[in-house]
């Protein structure tokens, strides 16, 4: 069975691109525009991986990934920051907010599938 992977991302080119790579490899895709409804997928069905805009309106991807850490139910999926703010303070915010980790934007399209199977076998056990 495929794994499903979760991208909550405001950036409709961005969520194409990512949404193709990910489809080709032939993982399940699901994806979010905004983080309230990015959440509440999350919670009907877990995903094995989040992939997590960190620049959205209302709620943005610090505080989403804040909430869903507190939630029982998705404690062990790992959430993986997609950001365009690379500098290392940015980076550490990201992890202190409950990212497992991050790949800087523009994601390089060779590394990408790599970087996405190294986050899903870090996914943390029940």
């Amino acid at each position: 069975m495929p794994a499903r992977i979760l991208y909550i991302e405001d950036n409709f080119e961005n969520r194409l691109l990512v949404g193709r790579i990910l489809l080709a490899e032939g993982y399940e895709f699901e994806e979010a525009d905004n983080a309230e409804l990015g959440i509440q997928l999350a919670l009907k069905n877990p995903p094995d991986l989040i992939l997590m805009d960190i620049s959205m309106p209302n709620i943005n991807g610090l505080t989403a990934t804040r909430m869903i850490r507190e939630s029982s139910a998705l404690q062990r999926i790992p959430v993986v920051a997609l950001t365009a703010n690379a500098m290392q303070s940015d980076l550490d915010i990201t992890l202190e907010a409950g990212c497992d980790g991050y790949i800087i934007k523009p994601i390089d399209i060779d590394r990408f599938s790599d970087q996405i199977l190294h986050y899903l076998r870090s996914r943390k056990s029940v």
